[in-house]
């Protein structure tokens, strides 16, 4: 991975905030080029003692080191997910070692779902539903599609995952969702 287009290619990851439910779910496929080395990676998990929820797209061990910044800034800022996001964001942004990192992330609490990216970005859906990695337009837009069916938040992310698998063949069926009550 050496172009920031290339954060959106290896992996899906949804969010879906519908009914008193938000929802984060990712595919477990793990490519390098153009082989699967992994069919069972865990991409989404708790974070913040269980009350965030967060999904990487992009190099795992950049995820893994953004999600440990990240859990130091939701222990700094407690119950404050955005405050905390917007300043890992800053840490990205301008620390010389985070700057190279190359992943992006879906993270969740019960006010708010954020994706973060290296170029700064701390962005809020407006519809409580957001897509990323080489699968996330493809589970986006299902997602957008069953948003107003009786489908509950976990309900459409598993759905638009698998629809998402049908056509980015860097998307497996072998899904992680997590959810909180909101």
């Amino acid at each position: 991975m050496n172009s920031q287009s290339e954060l959106w290619h290896g992996t899906t990851i949804l969010t879906v905030r519908k009914g008193g439910i938000v929802a984060v779910g990712g595919d477990g496929q793990v490519s390098i080029g153009q082989t699967i080395v992994k069919a069972n990676a865990k991409k989404v998990r708790r974070l913040g003692k269980g009350e965030v929820i967060g999904g990487f797209a992009g190099a795992t061990a950049d995820a893994f080191t953004l999600f440990e910044r990240l859990e130091a800034k939701l222990e700094q800022y407690p119950g404050q997910l955005t405050r905390a996001a917007v300043e890992l964001a800053k840490d990205w942004r301008t620390d010389r070692y985070l700057r190279r990192l190359e992943a992006m992330m879906i993270v969740a609490d019960k006010e708010v779902s954020l994706v973060l990216t290296g170029t700064g970005d701390v962005l809020e859906p407006e519809s409580g539903v957001m897509g990323i990695g080489s699968g996330g337009n493809y589970a986006l837009a299902a997602a957008r599609a069953l948003a107003d069916t009786p489908m509950d938040a976990e309900a459409i992310v598993r759905r638009s995952l698998d629809i998402a698998a049908d056509i980015c063949v860097y998307t497996n069926r072998n899904v992680t969702v997590e959810t909180l009550t909101t």
